[in-house]
């Protein structure tokens, strides 16, 4: 599904238009960004968890050339799906 499926579907679940569905998954994944950014998690009951994991530096190896490099740290973004999101897949 498309971001553009995804709005028509939620503007047509919701009775709303098109635009005021973009308007609000707009804000839904600024909000979730924002709360990324700052390293705090976003919990949907039922559908799951947004969260940040930390990773740390490593060596790894460039597979052209076989030269090893080095990886630095880093956070990234984490999903853990919900017993919800679970039971529906």
């Amino acid at each position: 599904m498309t971001k553009q499926e995804l709005v028509a579907k939620m503007a047509a679940d919701a009775n709303i238009s098109k635009k005021e569905a973009e308007a609000a998954l707009n804000s839904f994944v600024a909000s979730v960004k924002e709360s990324l950014g700052k390293g705090e998690s976003v919990s949907l009951v039922g559908f799951g968890t947004f969260g940040v994991s930390h990773r740390n530096a490593r060596k790894g190896r460039n597979p052209q050339t076989g030269a090893e490099i080095n990886i630095p740290a880093r956070r990234v973004p984490t999903f853990k799906a919900g017993k919800g999101l679970k039971d529906a897949v």
